[in-house]
């Protein structure tokens, strides 16, 4: 349905009108969140909807009757992983949700259709983004598929297989000396000049909308609320996504007030939030000379940082940190165990799995670690 505001995430009190396109709080610049007119949405409903996310609709903000910018993306496996419950020795059910199936092989797919449908019910004339490598493919991709035209702008040692995917998709690159930051800052500047509308991480709503549904596939398919997400956290969309999934589940009936333990994942080359969990603080510094190869991880500042503290906090979890060398590790593991095209980031989630396993941390219940990419789209560097 269509929401009814777009609310502040700092400050409640601030109201933005959804019916124009609309970026940061104009009162304090922080992210704003889509609030709708009613909650209702129910499995029968949920059930005689499409196999992709927008099964959801209902949650989502699209007019009845509007066709969205899809491309097929959502509905994807939730892999029980039992050769690595054994080798971890775990006493619950360990699954792995497999981002790697969506539409341009990463979960970047979620937001950008979210995104670009609701753009183009705005009106935009063009698109632009910055982007570590799969935020632009996808970005370029459903930019075409709504025949809007697209720029992003990527680090320039950005993959080549990444820099190519968002040509091919037919989209304007542009090549930037420094990190996702200084893409940023230039992709601002163009939208600021040309008109287009900016897409960035948490620079408007929408895409936060497309992530959620992440969540509300892990309670559709397991039944209920598992006991802890592990997730690789760089701008953090989807993990703030998933924490408003399930106040809104919630709400409409589906569950009660339990909710997951949420374990963000960062590199240790590039672990501002990290950092900020450990020192007990709101806001995360800026990380200099951040390296990491997990490009997805390389995110040395994210303006949702007070959303994914809190998040964390409130579900009494966790920030951890882990190596290369883990994180590699966790990443082949998951490709010769269970037949998992991870990445980088999904061997992350593996990592920190091992690192809370070798501290004797316990699980009441379900895991799932989230591989949120295909290591193809990398250049196929798993060893």
């Amino acid at each position: 349905m269509l929401p009814s505001t777009l609310q502040c995430s700092l400050d409640a009190a601030h109201r933005c009108n959804p019916r124009t396109p609309a970026t940061l709080c104009p009162h304090d610049g922080a992210p704003l969140l889509v609030r709708y007119p009613s909650t209702e949405m129910s499995p029968e409903d949920v059930a005689r909807g499409p196999a992709t996310m927008w099964r959801y609709r209902r949650l989502l903000p699209i007019a009845p009757g509007e066709e969205p910018v899809t491309l097929g993306e959502g509905a994807t496996p939730l892999f029980r992983a039992p050769a690595l419950e054994r080798e971890l020795r775990l006493d619950v059910p360990l699954y792995i949700k497999d981002e790697s199936q969506n539409p341009t092989a990463s979960f970047k797919a979620r937001g950008m259709s979210c995104a670009v449908t609701c753009a183009q019910r705005l009106g935009a004339q063009a698109l632009v983004a910055p982007s570590a490598g799969n935020a632009g493919a996808a970005l370029a991709a459903y930019g075409a598929r709504a025949n809007i035209p697209v720029t992003v702008f990527l680090p320039r040692d950005t993959p080549p297989t990444l820099i190519e995917a968002s040509r091919t998709y037919g989209a304007q690159v542009e090549l930037v000396d420094g990190l996702i930051d200084e893409a940023g800052r230039r992709a601002a500047a163009h939208a600021r000049e040309t008109g287009a509308f900016n897409v960035a991480t948490l620079r408007e709503p929408y895409r936060t909308e497309g992530k959620k549904t992440m969540a509300y596939e892990l309670v559709e398919t397991l039944g209920a609320v598992p006991a802890a997400i592990i997730y690789p956290t760089g701008g953090g969309t989807g993990l703030i996504g998933m924490w408003k999934a399930f106040d809104e589940l919630q709400a409409a009936g589906w569950i009660g007030d339990e909710r997951p333990r949420m374990i963000a994942v960062q590199a240790e080359g590039c672990a501002p939030l990290v950092r900020a969990f450990e020192a007990g603080a709101d806001c995360a510094e800026r990380w200099d000379a951040a390296r990491t190869a997990a490009w997805g991880l390389r995110v040395p500042a994210t303006l949702g940082e007070r959303l994914i503290l809190h998040a964390l906090r409130a579900s009494h979890g966790a920030a951890l940190a882990v190596d290369e060398e883990a994180m590699r590790a966790g990443m082949n593991a998951l490709r010769s165990r269970e037949g998992i095209d991870a990445g980088e980031e999904g061997g992350a989630t593996l990592a920190a799995l091992q690192a809370l396993c070798d501290r004797r941390k316990r699980f009441s219940g379900p895991v799932v670690l989230f591989n949120t990419g295909s290591a193809l789209t990398y250049g196929t560097r798993a060893a």
